[in-house]
């Protein structure tokens, strides 16, 4: 690697270095950073993420991937949305905790119906939470099971719903 880095481009997909001494944008997450914050942040097993190669397009946006292929890749999808990076606190997608959420063992708060009726409409709640604050796995109980919802943004006793506008459901 030379002593200068190479810059993000936006048109393309690039594939996560696996580790920082890989790195060559700066800036860039890496795999073992993003893995590392799922198990830390929601208790997700590392090796949930075996056979998934992680991308990034534009600043921070990233991808996951069953499989792997070639970089960088010039198209305008791949895989599923996954993860914002490359602001002060990393966000999880929507996509990301409805397909991994359920896997999570810490930092999941489970609604009662109405609060999940509000929560999926986009609706924000005045709620008492003893976990930490920012963002979490959203869940709510059907059939005898906890399904994940989305993603809540939980400060000062309050949980907002980040529930993208296009997917809100009047249930």
């Amino acid at each position: 690697m030379s002593d200068e880095m190479e810059t993000n481009d936006g048109q393309r997909f690039d594939r996560l270095p696996a580790t920082a001494e890989e790195r060559e944008v700066a800036g860039r997450a890496t795999r073992e950073e993003i893995i590392d914050w799922w198990k830390e942040r929601f208790g997700v097993a590392p090796e949930t993420f075996d056979g998934y190669s992680f991308w990034e397009k534009g600043k921070g946006k990233i991808w996951i991937l069953r499989g792997d292929l070639d970089s960088p890749v010039h198209i305008e999808a791949l895989g599923m949305t996954f993860l914002r990076t490359r602001q002060r606190h990393w966000k999880p997608t929507t996509n990301a905790a409805q397909r991994f959420g359920g896997l999570a063992s810490k930092n999941v708060i489970g609604l009662d119906d109405e609060q999940a009726s509000r929560f999926v409409r986009g609706k924000d709640h005045e709620l008492d939470w003893g976990g930490d604050w920012g963002y979490l796995i959203v869940s709510h109980e059907i059939a005898g099971g906890r399904e994940p919802l989305g993603v809540g943004l939980y400060l000062h006793g309050e949980l907002q719903s980040l529930v993208p506008k296009g997917r809100r459901r009047d249930l």
